[in-house]
C-alpha cells in the first residue's frame, strides 16, 4: 500500500512539474493577438514570440513588435527564456533572435512596416539580400532600429 501512494506522489509531482516546464508554445495564427501592437497574429512567416522565465509565452505579429516590446520593456527581454522569431524561408519555424539574420528590405514589406525579415541560416540572408537588395542587421541592430524608427531605404 506504501509503494501505490509514493507512486501516486511521485506521478502526482512530475505531473505538476511537467506542466511548469519553461518551453515555446506553436503561434495560434489568426487566433492571438500581438502583445504589443494588438493586431491578430495572421502571416506565419513573421510571427515571433516571447517566453518569460515563468513560461508565459507572449506572441507578436512581426520581429519589429518583439522587438519594440523588449525596448520599451528591457527588463522583460533580459528575463525572457526566450525571445523567437519566425524563419522567413521555413514559415511557422521559430528560431532564437539572437541567432537570427535580419534583412531589412522595401521589396519584402513586414507587418508592421520597419521591412524586417528574420531568417535561420547566414547563407540564405545573404542570397536573400542579393536578390532584394536591403541591409542585414543582426538582433541587437533591429532592436535599435526599431527604437529609433529607422527604415532602411
Amino acid at each position: 500500500m506504501k509503494l501505490l501512494v509514493s507512486s501516486v506522489s511521485l506521478l502526482f509531482i512530475l505531473v505538476i512539474l511537467a506542466g511548469c516546464s519553461v518551453e515555446p508554445k506553436p503561434i495560434p495564427y489568426g487566433e492571438a493577438n500581438c502583445a504589443h501592437c494588438n493586431m491578430t497574429v495572421s502571416d506565419n512567416r513573421y510571427g515571433a514570440e516571447l517566453v518569460n522565465e515563468n513560461g508565459k509565452p507572449y506572441f507578436f505579429d512581426s520581429a519589429e513588435c518583439l522587438a519594440a516590446y523588449v525596448a520599451e520593456q528591457p527588463e522583460v527581454g533580459d528575463k525572457a527564456a526566450y525571445l523567437l522569431v519566425t524563419d522567413f524561408t521555413n514559415p511557422g519555424e521559430l528560431v532564437d533572435a539572437h541567432s537570427a539574420h535580419f534583412l531589412q528590405s522595401e521589396a519584402l514589406p513586414s507587418p508592421m512596416g520597419m521591412n524586417l525579415t528574420a531568417v535561420k541560416d547566414e547563407a540564405a540572408a545573404n542570397q536573400m539580400q542579393q536578390e532584394h537588395d536591403g541591409q542585414l542587421l543582426n538582433w541587437e541592430q533591429v532592436v535599435l532600429a526599431v527604437k529609433n524608427d529607422d527604415k532602411f531605404q
